[in-house]
């Protein structure tokens, strides 16, 4: 399929739902769970969802991240190495996905939130205090980032909350500092992505620019509430957003019978 046209009214819809994306992807992570299935509720196959999405998200991403170096939350020489190890797993798994029957790809969606879910709700609070880490800076940045990566080359929903998740739990950030490299990662991986889905012709350009703009408006609110929040609301978010998700999902793939054909 060449050109896949939508509505109007589809515009205007994907429109919203990137405004929302965005601002929950700042807070919490997992904008790409709202997104995605969005996109292909309006009747763009997987492909080219995935990568709009990418593009899409690339200004959510960017905003936050040019607003955390701006706040001075994040600094260049603390995660240049980490960006780059995020943009070699992304540009792998975005490879891979080019030739893997994407339909296999849905069970990820709720084994993805089942593991956020359970992970923020039987591990300790996280502090919004700096800890100790569990694991080696090397290690981290050699094998993790670029996991992670890799899995948001193939797919994306969640990266964000999986790299803030990372961050506390093996390299003991407080969850809003580990936010906030959540963001400048998410960023590199979302660009290295887009770049081969643009080379691939999977993207929707007028599409795409309508949920640009959306994300951005979302973005920016998001990162200027980010740092007012209590880190405890961010857990519960994250967990809500999540599972709420799930029942959609679960819901729209007709598992818990609410359908019927």
């Amino acid at each position: 399929m060449d050109i896949v046209a939508l509505s109007f009214e589809a515009i205007v819809f994907l429109f919203f739902i990137a405004v929302i994306a965005g601002l929950i992807d700042t807070l919490a992570g997992g904008g790409g769970l709202i997104t995605i299935p969005a996109l292909m509720v309006a009747g763009v196959p997987p492909l080219f969802a995935l990568g709009t999405n990418k593009l899409q998200g690339c200004t959510g991403t960017a905003t936050a991240t040019i607003l955390m170096f701006k706040k001075k939350r994040i600094l260049w020489d603390n995660v240049k190495w980490l960006m780059l190890a995020a943009c070699i797993g992304s540009v792998i798994g975005t490879v891979a996905i080019q030739f893997i029957d994407t339909q296999s790809l849905t069970i990820v969606i709720p084994a993805v939130l089942l593991v956020i879910i359970i992970y923020f709700i039987v591990s300790p609070s996280p502090s919004e205090h700096d800890g100790d880490a569990s694991m080696g800076e090397r290690l981290y940045r050699n094998a993790v980032v670029p996991g992670i990566g890799i899995y948001d080359g193939m797919f994306g929903p969640g990266t964000g909350s999986f790299f803030t998740m990372a961050g506390v739990s093996l390299r003991g950030l407080g969850i809003i500092n580990a936010t906030a490299v959540a963001k400048s990662l998410n960023f590199s991986t979302n660009v290295a992505s887009l770049v081969v889905f643009v080379v691939a012709g999977k993207v929707l350009w007028v599409v795409g620019a309508a949920m640009m703009l959306g994300q951005l408006i979302g973005a920016w609110v998001g990162s200027h509430v980010l740092f007012k929040i209590n880190p405890r609301y961010l857990r519960y978010l994250v967990v809500l957003i999540c599972s709420l998700m799930l029942v959609k999902y679960a819901d729209s793939m007709g598992w818990l019978g609410f359908v019927q054909q």
